[in-house]
């Protein structure tokens, strides 16, 4: 990776914050976008001696990701790794829920990584590079409770694989990355069923994978050219490959696990 051209969305925190240390400690040259640039700032100041450019971007704005892209083309030249990370959550009843949260999920999560391949994909292919989308278990299975969630994070993986099977005598390398659940403040800031901020997260983060060892099994898989990335035992390997071969048992397993969270919208 040394060298290389990364793009990073959503890298002011979490997973995006912690794959761009990752990537820099690899000596590689990092594009970042992000809504909360001063963030971004305090990241490039603490990675001082990597190149790195920074874009304010809303990903749910397609003017945004093609800004990111052109800067990056027009500052560095090339794009090595396009890393789709920007990302919200939601925490409520499908029954209950205002279909703008919906809309918002879809917006940032699926379209935010739409706009963004799709202006670097040219610049990738010139590249042999790597488009990686960062998804979730739930993209993989149902998730009670975050139907816009899931929603998005299904039409990702939908996406990315039809990407890498049309572009697969070009030399495209296509990531689909599905953490499970890893210590963010993604649930913090999650929607609630009228869009305002969940605030407090409902699970005990200190017992999830942390960002950090997530990023550094993202940035493995890149290296290795890795189509599929499922990370966690149980919540994620087992529970992927028991819903392909017993999904009535994984459904009901899925809703008592989520029903047992702090104020769950359902029991």
């Amino acid at each position: 990776m040394k060298n290389k051209v990364v793009i990073i969305t959503g890298a002011s925190s979490g997973i995006g914050r912690a794959l761009a240390k990752e990537f820099a400690a690899k000596g590689a040259k990092l594009s970042l976008g992000a809504r909360r640039t001063e963030l971004l700032e305090e990241l490039k100041q603490e990675l001082a001696g990597t190149e790195i450019l920074i874009t304010p971007t809303d990903v749910s704005k397609e003017d945004d990701c093609k800004a990111l892209i052109n800067e990056t083309i027009k500052h560095f030249g090339c794009i090595d790794v396009l890393i789709n990370n920007a990302g919200i959550s939601m925490r409520a009843l499908f029954e209950e829920v205002e279909l703008n949260v919906i809309r918002q999920l879809m917006d940032v999560n699926f379209y935010g990584t739409v706009y963004c391949s799709k202006y670097a994909l040219p610049y990738l292919l010139k590249t042999k590079g790597s488009l990686v989308g960062v998804i979730s278990i739930a993209g993989y299975v149902g998730l009670p409770g975050r139907t816009g969630y899931s929603a998005s994070k299904f039409a990702i993986r939908g996406f990315l694989d039809t990407v890498r099977i049309e572009n697969m005598k070009k030399g495209l390398h296509v990531l689909v990355a599905a953490p499970g659940f890893t210590a963010s403040e993604v649930r913090k800031v999650a929607l609630t069923n009228d869009g305002s901020q969940q605030g407090e997260t409902p699970r005990n983060e200190d017992k999830m994978m942390s960002a950090e060892e997530c990023a550094s099994h993202i940035v493995k898989a890149i290296e290795k050219r890795k189509r599929e990335l499922i990370l966690t035992f149980v919540e994620g390997k087992l529970t992927v490959f028991l819903s392909k071969f017993f999904p009535s048992l994984i459904d009901k397993l899925t809703y008592g696990h989520m029903a047992k969270e702090p104020n769950s919208p359902f029991k």
